[in-house]
C-alpha cells in the first residue's frame, strides 16, 4: 500500500486484515519474545511517537517488537460507524495477533494502552506473559479523571471544536504530561499534529473505558507499574488500587515525572522494562 502521506510523518509498516474486517499499522521488528507496545489515546497518537525512544532498545536486547497503531490511531483504521469502548480495543488487539500469529505476548500500556492491557490480560490470560503498565486508564471513576488538570484540559479543547495548532498543542503536552517542558519537542508536536489530520472524532467521542478494580485480583501474571508522581492526567487513587490489586505486581513512582514516564525518563524506563522482562 502507498502512505497515507506523500511524507509520511512517523514510519510506515505493516498492515494486517482483521477477521472484523478492519486493518491495523503495525511495525514488527527484531526476534526473541514478544513484546506489543500500546500507545495512550488523544490528538494524533500513535505506537511510534509514544515509544520512539524505547523499543529500539528491546530489540538490540533479543526482543522482537511489536508496535501497533490501536484501531481509530496512527495508520491504523478509524471507522466511524462504531462506537469505541474497552472491549473493541482489545477484540482488535487479539485478531491483530492472531493474523500475525503470535500467541505469547508482554504488553506494555501507558495510559489507554494500559487499560487495553488489562482488558486483554482479564480476557486472554493465557496470551499475556507479563504487563507493564505506567499510570493506566481503567482503575478510577470518570468524576476522577475530569479532576484532573490535564485530562479537564484536553476536553476542555474538545468542547470548542477548535483544531490544535503547533503551538496550542505544544502547551498542551507541556501542562498534561511532563514536568520537564524540554520533552516535548517540535519533532513530536509534529509527528502528532499530522496524524491528528488522519483522525476522526468519533474514537474519542465514544471511547468507554470501564473501572476495572475489582478484577484486578483476577490477573495472575507478573506485572510491572510505573507511575509519575507529578501526574496530571490519572487520578493517584490509581496508584494504591494497583498496587493492592495486582497479586503478582510491583510498583514504582517515578519523582520529577508526568504522564509519559517512558519519554521523561527513558533511561530510566528501558532499564527497568529490561530487568523486569529477564528476571520477573
Amino acid at each position: 500500500m502507498s502512505n497515507p502521506t506523500p511524507n509520511p510523518p512517523v514510519p510506515e509498516g505493516r498492515y494486517v486484515t482483521l477477521a472484523n474486517g478492519y486493518r491495523i499499522h503495525y511495525l514488527d521488528e527484531g526476534s526473541g519474545p514478544v513484546v506489543v507496545f500500546l500507545h495512550g489515546s488523544g490528538n494524533g497518537a500513535s505506537g511510534y511517537s509514544n515509544f520512539k525512544g524505547n523499543y529500539p532498545a528491546l530489540v538490540q536486547a533479543g526482543y522482537r517488537v511489536i508496535l501497533p497503531d490501536l484501531i481509530g490511531f496512527g495508520y491504523s483504521d478509524k471507522p466511524t460507524d462504531v462506537e469505541y469502548p474497552l472491549a473493541f480495543f482489545v477484540e482488535c488487539l487479539k485478531q491483530a495477533l492472531d493474523a500475525i500469529g503470535i500467541d505469547k505476548v508482554t504488553l506494555i500500556g501507558n495510559s489507554l494502552g494500559g487499560a487495553v492491557s488489562l482488558g486483554f490480560a482479564l480476557v486472554h490470560p493465557e496470551s499475556v506473559e507479563r504487563l507493564v503498565l505506567m499510570a493506566p486508564g481503567g482503575v478510577s471513576d470518570m468524576p476522577d479523571y475530569l479532576a484532573m488538570p490535564g485530562m479537564a484540559a484536553m476536553f476542555a479543547h474538545m468542547a470548542t471544536g477548535q483544531p490544535f495548532t503547533h503551538e496550542t498543542m505544544k502547551a498542551f503536552f507541556i501542562k498534561a504530561f511532563v514536568v520537564n517542558p524540554a520533552c516535548v519537542d517540535d519533532t513530536l508536536v509534529a509527528e502528532r499534529l499530522a496524524l491528528m489530520k488522519l483522525q476522526n472524532p468519533q474514537v474519542m467521542k465514544t471511547m468507554k473505558v470501564p473501572n476495572l478494580t475489582e478484577r484486578l485480583g483476577e490477573i495472575e501474571c507478573p506485572a510491572l507499574t510505573l507511575w509519575g508522581i507529578n501526574e496530571n492526567m490519572m487520578p493517584e487513587n490509581g496508584i494504591l488500587r494497583l498496587a493492592k490489586g495486582l497479586k503478582n505486581g510491583r510498583l514504582l513512582t517515578v519523582p520529577n515525572c508526568g504522564h509519559w514516564v517512558m519519554i521523561e525518563h527513558r533511561e530510566l524506563f528501558n532499564r527497568t522494562v529490561l530487568d523486569f522482562l529477564r528476571h520477573g
